[in-house]
C-alpha cells in the first residue's frame, strides 16, 4: 500500500515538472508562430537568397 503512496507523489512531482515546462515554454514564445513552420519547407532557398540580395542591392 505504501508503494501506491509512493507512486501517485512521484506522479504528481513529475507532472508538475511537465506543467512548469510548458508554461515555460509558452511564456517564453515558443508557441507563437505556428503557421509558418509548417509551410517553410515549401520555399525555395535560392528564391529566398535571391530576394535578400536584391533588396540588399537596392538599398545601397
Amino acid at each position: 500500500m505504501s508503494v501506491i503512496v509512493v507512486l501517485i507523489g512521484f506522479s504528481l512531482i513529475v507532472a508538475s515538472g511537465f506543467l512548469v515546462a510548458f508554461l515555460w515554454a509558452v511564456k517564453s514564445g515558443q508557441y507563437d508562430d505556428d503557421v509558418s513552420p509548417s509551410i517553410r519547407i515549401l520555399y525555395d532557398n535560392d528564391e529566398i537568397k535571391s530576394e535578400q540580395t536584391n533588396t540588399n542591392q537596392n538599398k545601397v
